[in-house]
């Protein structure tokens, strides 16, 4: 049996790199896909529930996948440094994969909006992280003027390289299941990640790989949901941080994939976000972060309201690993009982 070398070797056929392309990889993708008959049941018993485990990739987001691709294309073409706005994921995986491949990283965060998990990473890979007082959408905007110079490149999923990667994901799920699902289900924030998972379908259903694709359902959250209302969000607010963007990059983008699957975007209150997280979790043993489990809430409001077929084959993508932001986790949870160290009094406190 062949190892996994990373989705850039596995899907290069697909991917706009050369033999003279000098390959950056930490052997991304590959990630899980997980039928999850506990949690369909409880929330939607007619289908077939999938989760795609983007938190196992190497810095724990589906980040890695269009970092692999960005960071090589910024070799090939010599740039000097890469730079980034991130609200956390971005952040992480440009700073690992500028640190595999030996470059300098720039990254502007929101100050006191970026879960610890997340900065924590970027720190140890030796990213120079900039914080500013504002908010992701003015970070981005200041990192796209500053990479018009030649020496910085700006990997942010503007970055067409960042789709290429993450529409490997798309493919996988087809590899796995053998087929596409009947619908796709994914948090939305920049909005990079929906188009790309459309891209990867619609190129797999050309090549001959599958005979469908999928209707592509995207989810915002409440208080950071300018797709769903039309308008930018000038001071986005949600639990989930990692998708409080305000003016997403690929909103025509994502729109485009919504129109051409036959899919919508729609918006989750933080109140459902919090408890598809905890459901995740407890019914699937599958810690992911808050933003991933708008995926799951958006499921649990379509089952509502009668939009999912029985027999559908639906796959939910859980964008990153629950321990970016274990704050969040400790916050909604009762804390650890402290009893003394003897068998009695811990025997008393057992409930089975």
């Amino acid at each position: 049996m062949i190892p996994w070398r990373g989705v850039i070797e596995e899907y290069r056929k697909f991917l706009p790199v050369s033999d003279s392309t000098p390959i950056v990889s930490l052997q991304e993708g590959n990630t899980p896909l997980v039928q999850a008959k506990r949690l369909a049941q409880r929330i939607c018993p007619g289908i077939d529930l999938y989760l795609k485990i983007e938190g196992a990739n190497p810095t724990g987001s589906f980040k890695d996948r269009g970092m692999t691709l960005a960071v090589s294309k910024t070799l090939e073409k010599k740039a000097r440094a890469v730079m980034c706005a991130s609200t956390g994921n971005t952040s992480a995986a440009a700073a690992a994969y500028g640190a595999k491949a030996g470059i300098p990283v720039y990254v502007l965060i929101p100050a006191g909006n970026i879960a610890l998990g997340k900065l924590t990473q970027a720190i140890m890979h030796g990213a120079k992280v900039i914080q500013i007082e504002g908010n992701f959408d003015q970070a981005l905007n200041i990192v796209k003027e500053l990479c018009r110079d030649d020496e910085f490149e700006l990997v942010n999923s503007i970055n067409p390289f960042r789709l290429e990667g993450q529409k490997t994901a798309a493919m996988e799920v087809c590899d796995q299941l053998g087929k596409a699902p009947t619908v796709h289900v994914l948090p939305v924030g920049n909005a990079g990640n929906i188009t790309a998972y459309w891209k990867g379908y619609q190129e797999y259903y050309a090549a001959g790989q599958v005979r469908s694709v999928p209707k592509m359902m995207g989810f915002q959250a409440e208080g950071a949901a300018p797709i769903v209302r039309g308008h930018v969000i000038e001071h986005p607010t949600t639990v989930a941080s990692a998708i409080r963007i305000g003016n997403p990059a690929s909103w025509q983008l994502a729109m485009n994939a919504v129109q051409e699957s036959d899919g919508l975007i729609n918006m989750v209150t933080d109140d459902e976000i919090l408890e598809a997280y905890r459901m995740v979790a407890r019914e699937e043993g599958i810690f992911c972060e808050p933003a991933s489990a708008a995926s799951v809430a958006g499921v649990m409001k379509l089952q509502a309201a009668n939009q999912l077929l029985d027999g559908a084959t639906v796959v939910c993508t859980l964008t990153g690993h629950g321990l970016k932001d274990p704050d969040t986790a400790m916050n909604i949870s009762a804390q650890p009982l402290t009893v003394r160290a003897t068998r009695e009094e811990v025997a008393a406190v057992l409930s089975l």
